[in-house]
C-alpha cells in the first residue's frame, strides 16, 4: 500500500525523485496522469490496468464516461526512473498541477499523488477542519 509523505523539488529540466518505498510498490515502470483536485496521480502499471479496465466496461454513450476517460487517459504517461530515482514529468502535466519548484509526494493507497507545495497546503488547510463532518457523511459506505 501506498502511504507517507514527501517534500521534493521539480529540477529545472521537470524530473522528481520518486521515493524509494515508492518505487518498491509502483514498480520498475508507472503511469502518471491528471489527479482529481489539483493534482498528479501515479498509478503501477497493474492498477492502472485495473482502473482503464473499470472505464471500458462502462458505457461509452454515457458523457460523463467519455469526460473521464478523456481527462484521464489523453494524458497518461508510461514512465521510469533514472539511475538517480527521478523520473521527468511532462510539461503539460507540469502546467496542470502548478509544479514549479516545491513538490508534495503523498501516498494515497494505490496511487501517489503529485501536488505542488503551495497546492497541498492549501487543500490540507481547506479539508482538515472539516474532517470529522465528511466521516461521518461516509459513514453510510461502511467507513
Amino acid at each position: 500500500m501506498l502511504m507517507g509523505e514527501h517534500a521534493h523539488t521539480i529540477d529545472a529540466k521537470g524530473r522528481i525523485i520518486l521515493p524509494a518505498e515508492f518505487r518498491e510498490d509502483l514498480g520498475e515502470r508507472f503511469v502518471i496522469t491528471r489527479g482529481f483536485d489539483t493534482c498528479l496521480s501515479i498509478y503501477s502499471e497493474a492498477d492502472w490496468q485495473v482502473l482503464t479496465e473499470k472505464l471500458k466496461s462502462m458505457p461509452v454513450a454515457k458523457p460523463e464516461v467519455r469526460m473521464l476517460s478523456r481527462v484521464f487517459v489523453s494524458v497518461a504517461r508510461v514512465l521510469d526512473c533514472d539511475r538517480q530515482g527521478r523520473f521527468l514529468v511532462p510539461g503539460n502535466l507540469r502546467k496542470f498541477a502548478l509544479l514549479e519548484k516545491d513538490v508534495v509526494l503523498a501516498g494515497v493507497i494505490n496511487r501517489v499523488e503529485v501536488w505542488s507545495k503551495a497546492e497541498w497546503e492549501r487543500y490540507n488547510d481547506a479539508v482538515i477542519p472539516s474532517i470529522s463532518t465528511m466521516a461521518e457523511s461516509l459513514a453510510e459506505l461502511g467507513f
